[in-house]
């Protein structure tokens, strides 16, 4: 099955490929997706597994979005591309990387390292489960019955933009809402001790975000040699919706 992705930029150009969080899909990234584009890359924006407009499937790990990926490179005609994950996606790319060293010549990772992570969203998937069962009759209706578990305004926003209108004039969400919350414990799954990518990474993270510790540096340092880490001042674990500007100058510096 076919991932769906928006391509920005002019074909013969170098590829870039960006990869949404956790819940999170291909709009997110249209801002940043097309700045990248008119610096001279083809951008795709894809949606993962269970995730934006692509397919709904039962089975939901790292190992199948990395061959979801790479299945879309051939089907792209991409032989290597230059890659940039968020969260989730960030793992996502970070498997890829060490799996199909061959097929990326660089990393970017946004606010994620390589170790495992527990389960930290329950809540989440659950108030999202409480809704899907109800009909959404609007997006005030949505954010108001959000509220009673989310309390954080930012987050309930990032959450909303997955709304869409089905065919029957309803509300519904795009991402595959049950399977995510029965693979809860995989979203955090570290990477194999034998799993390497020795050529330019980039991390970036938040200042004010705790997926990247100081101590976590000898594990980036294992994994990826060639890495730097970056940071971003005032920002949290959604830092390039935090500080698109600085997060811009800081990747477009790294891929020049």
């Amino acid at each position: 099955m076919d991932l769906y992705s928006l391509i920005l930029g002019e074909e013969n150009t170098k590829d870039l490929i960006i990869l949404h969080g956790y819940l999170g899909m291909s709009d997110n990234w249209k801002t940043l997706g097309t700045a990248f584009s008119n610096a001279g890359f083809r951008v795709h924006l894809v949606d993962q597994r269970n995730h934006g407009r692509s397919f709904h499937s039962d089975e939901f790990s790292y190992e199948l979005m990395v061959e979801d990926l790479i299945r879309y490179m051939d089907h792209n005609q991409i032989k290597q591309t230059s890659i940039l994950g968020h969260s989730m996606g960030g793992k996502t790319a970070m498997f890829a990387t060490t799996t199909y060293s061959e097929r990326f010549d660089r990393l970017i990772v946004a606010d994620i390292a390589p170790k495992e992570y527990a389960p930290h969203h329950q809540v989440i998937i659950a108030a999202l489960l409480e809704l899907s069962s109800q009909e959404i009759t609007s997006r005030a209706f949505a954010d108001q019955e959000l509220s009673k578990h989310i309390k954080d305004f930012g987050i309930r926003q990032f959450l909303l933009k997955n709304l869409y209108r089905k065919e029957d004039k309803s509300l519904g969400f795009r991402p595959n809402i049950k399977v995510l919350g029965q693979h809860m414990k995989s979203i955090g799954k570290a990477l194999e001790i034998d799993q390497k990518f020795e050529k330019p990474t980039l991390f970036i993270k938040g200042e004010q975000s705790d997926y990247i510790l100081d101590e976590d540096q000898f594990i980036l340092d294992y994994h990826f040699p060639q890495n730097q880490l970056q940071s971003i001042p005032k920002a949290g674990h959604w830092l390039h919706a935090e500080d698109p500007k600085r997060f811009y100058e800081i990747v477009i510096e790294f891929l020049k």
